[in-house]
């Protein structure tokens, strides 16, 4: 009875987001790209050791630089995240936050929180169109600091209190 019951609140959370092909294209690369970093993380650092990594947050943050990239820097970034364009990462990222960052809780699925920012040195300029991008689109911090001086970035607000920290 309660297997049935969750399957029934998984349905319903699921049915909220319309899967378009674009976005199953978009889910199968970004496997296929986390596929292959972790055979080269494991085959080259992880080798007989236990290792975390979240797949996912490396695509964001790749994506990330990829908006603010151009020339063989952008060409490069597009072709390992098998991306035909930023606007196509971009869209993807919107709506891979909407879905997997959408509140599960109360229908009986997963709370997720996300935790990826890009950290710019203070002296460079930033658009404010690519600040407002991964503002909205990729729902990341963005903030420009002094590479000079030790910079510390507490995860504590982001972990709503659910993971100890001791530094």
């Amino acid at each position: 009875m309660g297997t049935l019951k969750l399957a029934s609140r998984r349905a319903s959370f699921l049915s909220r987001f319309e899967i378009t092909m674009d976005l199953r294209e978009s889910i199968s690369n970004q496997t296929d790209v986390a596929l292959s970093m972790t055979k080269l993380l494991v085959s080259k650092e992880a080798r007989d050791k236990n290792f975390v990594y979240s797949p996912l947050s490396l695509h964001v943050v790749l994506s990330i630089i990829a908006a603010g990239s151009k020339g063989p820097t952008l060409d490069q970034l597009l072709s390992f995240l098998r991306s035909k364009s930023t606007d196509h990462l971009n869209s993807f990222a919107s709506q891979l936050v909407t879905v997997v960052l959408s509140d599960a809780y109360p229908a009986g699925g997963p709370r997720l929180s996300f935790a990826d920012g890009v950290w710019v040195e203070q002296t460079l300029p930033l658009l404010p169109s690519f600040k407002q991008l991964v503002n909205t689109d990729y729902r990341a911090t963005l903030a420009s600091v002094d590479f000079q001086t030790k910079v510390t970035f507490p995860l504590f607000p982001c972990t709503q209190s659910s993971i100890p920290l001791s530094c």
